[in-house]
């Protein structure tokens, strides 16, 4: 065979994703490099991307505090329930609104779609989980207001409403119940879209600061304990403090320290989730 030619216009989209790539690339980098760089170069807010004076004194800084592992175990064991309640509740209510003899099914999805647009504000929300459920300082405060995301619902009845609707009957003519049906035939085909609410919800999750910040205190996640580091760094090491001032780390440094502290676990899952973004699951289920 005779090798396609390159043109011009090849080499210029070759070009072009390459500045994309590095355009999308360097924040991250700059980042880490800042939270593994020495304080005077920090201070002097040089721009790079490889750090020039190698040191981990910045998560020596963050790591410090023992009662930071207590936080870190909260936020998995949150991550995950919140997560594995989340994608459960979710797609058990867009199968159900995926329904077409659920005689309810338009009204209840015009009541959650407004949901999206007006919003309650956040002193009914606060009277709501402190006074009427009396959530405060309780591990289901982090659970049951996330429960289930009206977008993330959208995107499963839309999935399921894609799906052939051959299978579903064929299921219930086998003597399958709505349960069965939803578990062992609507379920495998939705791996797609159930991977990535998955994926937002532990983002969601993980990410989460003001719940912790207005309702469970007493119950600190990593996210709330990396903010407390970060806070006590920008006090000692203010200039107008009386205390010791230690020149081995920055404020800047620490912050940079704490993001990728913070993003690491999500970087970690995100590859084994990616591959099934992909669509096209039910392609070939229904047989002539």
């Amino acid at each position: 065979m005779i090798a396609k030619k390159k043109t011009w216009f090849d080499v210029v989209l070759v070009l072009f994703f390459i500045v994309i790539v590095i355009i999308t690339l360097y924040p991250f980098l700059n980042v880490l490099a800042i939270s593994l760089n020495d304080a005077t170069d920090t201070l002097r807010n040089i721009n790079f991307v490889i750090p020039r004076k190698f040191t981990l004194s910045n998560y020596k800084y963050v790591f410090q505090d023992a009662d930071i592992i207590k936080p870190f175990f909260l936020s998995v064991v949150k991550t995950v329930v919140g997560t594995l309640a989340g994608v459960v509740c979710t797609a058990m209510l867009a199968y159900t609104l995926s329904r077409r003899d659920f005689i309810f099914h338009k009204p209840f999805t015009i009541l959650f779609v407004v949901t999206m647009y007006v919003s309650g504000g956040l002193i009914p929300e606060y009277l709501l989980i402190m006074r009427t459920l009396r959530l405060g300082n309780n591990f289901m405060v982090y659970i049951l207001p996330g429960l289930i995301w009206v977008y993330n619902m959208i995107l499963v009845r839309s999935f399921i409403d894609g799906l052939p609707t051959a299978l579903q009957e064929a299921a219930k003519l086998d003597g399958a119940n709505d349960f069965q049906i939803w578990y062992k035939v609507v379920m495998p085909l939705c791996t797609p879209v159930i991977a990535t609410i998955a994926l937002y919800y532990a983002v969601g999750q993980w990410n989460s600061f003001m719940d912790t910040y207005l309702y469970a205190k007493k119950l600190p996640t990593l996210q709330y304990k990396l903010y407390e580091i970060m806070s006590q760094a920008q006090m000692q090491l203010d200039t107008h403090s009386t205390s010791n001032v230690t020149q081995a780390v920055t404020p800047m440094a620490i912050r940079m320290a704490v993001t990728v502290v913070a993003t690491v676990p999500i970087i970690v899952v995100y590859p084994f989730l990616q591959k099934y973004f992909v669509g096209g699951m039910t392609v070939g289920s229904v047989k002539d």
